[in-house]
């Protein structure tokens, strides 16, 4: 195998949307560098069960909707 080709792997921060730090091993940044997560397992909806609301201005569901409003859809 060659050498010196694989990543560093270090230690890391990351911290998760409710403000508390996980120290991980990553090849992600340099030693001791703090990742911000904008979402993870504590607010994703795959892992809250919180269902987001289908939000669509003048999209396909829309226009579908437009099209066939006589038949009873």
């Amino acid at each position: 195998m060659k050498t010196d080709i694989h990543p560093q792997y270090h230690l890391i921060d990351v911290k998760m949307t409710d403000g508390t730090v996980v120290q991980m091993k990553s090849t992600w940044g340099k030693e001791g560098d703090t990742l911000s997560l904008d979402i993870d397992p504590l607010s994703h909806p795959a892992w809250t069960g919180a269902q987001s609301r289908l939000l669509d201005t003048g999209g396909r569901v829309s226009k579908f909707k437009n099209k066939y409003a006589g038949l009873g859809f």
